[in-house]
């Protein structure tokens, strides 16, 4: 990680006085869009929202926006780690978010590579299958997760320096 905290974008980012707070907040603004319309259509996976709504249409209305905001948040997150990639790497609880990251992008991987393939089976029906409903429980619970060990990034009391 030495070696990382060296290069010109780590040092640009910590020696600016407004290159980070700006960074932090279009990586907060890309959550926010990627994160509500996920939950929405997490939502619509567990049959709470959107019913009367094809799963189908849901998706398809959803998913360019959560793109969107997935790139927005996955560069700017790049360049917050660049920030300080020694005390990121070394924190608990950015080791706790980057597991939950993988799960999260493990378990979105697995739905559409396999549930989703046969959404023309249960794409009208209020309900979506068990393994649909429980991969939207699972997404809601890891960015629920991913979100809040994000935050205690900046509270990790574990490893003084």
């Amino acid at each position: 990680m030495e070696w990382l905290a060296q290069t010109r974008a780590s040092v640009a980012m910590h020696e600016s006085i407004w290159a980070f707070p700006i960074v932090e907040s279009v990586h907060v603004l890309g959550l926010c869009l990627f994160l509500g319309l996920a939950v929405l259509w997490d939502l619509r996976l567990m049959g709470v929202t959107f019913r009367e709504v094809p799963a189908s249409e849901v998706n398809s209305r959803l998913m360019p926006w959560m793109w969107v905001g997935a790139v927005v948040m996955v560069i700017s997150g790049i360049f917050v780690f660049l920030n300080d990639p020694i005390r990121y790497y070394n924190n608990i609880f950015f080791r706790i978010k980057a597991v939950m990251l993988v799960l999260a992008v493990l378990n979105a991987w697995v739905f559409q590579n396999g549930t989703f393939r046969r959404i023309a089976d249960w794409d009208r029906g209020a309900r979506a299958p068990a393994v649909a409903r429980m991969a939207g429980l699972a997404s809601i619970v890891l960015w629920a997760g991913i979100v809040v060990a994000g935050r205690m990034i900046a509270y990790n009391w574990f490893d003084k320096k």
